[in-house]
């Protein structure tokens, strides 16, 4: 009865997402562990079957600062973007392409699904252009210094006929974020900033973005203070109030944008809890924070 009951609580999301697109941003610790990157992409699956139409955009963070630390190359980051030098942004198209994706390919695959790797540069799916000059103080002098953040990119313009072609076929796309300026040159592109505005251009139901955190929390040190629902116009208070910080600032914002392009709901949930994302979808309670209009 239990089983029922939990398929009963389920049945009213079944019908509300049916044939509805869910974009899925893979981060955190569903990237790095192996068991929770096979248990994502089984539950990406059956998504899937209950007729959802999923999308994948995953990052690579750790991943690529490993490779790069194996070649003795050393990363840097300013304001948490890395710099991207022409052999830095080799190795993000290696690790990213030709490792990430088809890992997550193959286990979808594994689990029964029909999915496919697609990077920014594939049909030009993603147009971008190198992002401005970074201005840092030195701290200890106070001067200000100009630098160069390298093939860093930011997003112009999307053609997202290819990933709508493999959907349409019951393909799961499951996108690397990179993309090509009007030279032809690979630029490296933030991954929540893809996923969310992909899913904006592909009028998705929902944005899910999986973290190593709850959700937004009230008290950092607090598990337990979750806010489980904001809306777009709370969240200029909660980052003047500090509730918002460091790197939980970029992610809301590409939340706020991803809603005012049109996707209905997204979801910052933990990806280090065991079937989180069937959990924040068919259950009414969720396990994340969710951000409306």
């Amino acid at each position: 009865m239990e089983t029922v009951n939990i398929l009963i609580e389920a049945l009213p999301y079944i019908k509300k997402f049916h044939h509805k697109k869910i974009m899925i941003k893979y981060g955190g610790h569903a990237m790095i562990d192996e068991e929770a990157m096979n248990s994502t992409a089984r539950d990406t699956v059956l998504l899937k079957y209950v007729g959802m139409e999923p999308i994948v955009v995953h990052g690579g963070g750790p991943e690529i600062t490993r490779s790069m630390n194996k070649m003795g190359k050393e990363p840097k980051f300013i304001k948490g973007l890395r710099v991207t030098d022409e052999e830095t942004m080799d190795i993000v198209t290696m690790v990213l392409v030709g490792k990430i994706s088809t890992d997550i390919v193959s286990k979808i695959g594994f689990h029964g699904g029909k999915a496919t790797g697609v990077s920014g540069k594939d049909s030009q799916l993603i147009v971008a252009s190198k992002k401005a000059p970074h201005t840092i103080k030195d701290e200890e002098t106070g001067e200000e210094h100009i630098v160069d953040l390298g093939l860093v990119g930011q997003i112009d313009s999307l053609n997202t006929e290819i990933v709508q072609m493999f959907t349409e076929n019951d393909y799961i796309p499951v996108i690397s974020p990179i993309g090509v300026d009007d030279n032809g040159d690979t630029l490296n592109l933030n991954a929540d900033t893809v996923a969310g505005e992909v899913a904006a251009k592909l009028d998705s139901e929902k944005l899910i973005i999986l973290t190593d955190v709850p959700g937004v929390l009230k008290d950092p040190n607090d598990p337990s203070s979750l806010i489980k629902k904001i809306k777009i116009d709370e969240v200029e208070e909660l980052i003047k109030n500090g509730t918002i910080s460091g790197g939980m600032i970029p992610k809301i914002e590409t939340c706020v944008k991803a809603i005012e392009g049109g996707v209905k709901s997204v979801h910052i949930i933990d990806g280090r809890v065991k079937h989180s994302l069937l959990l924040e979808i068919f259950t009414t309670s969720g396990i994340g924070t969710m951000i409306t209009k």
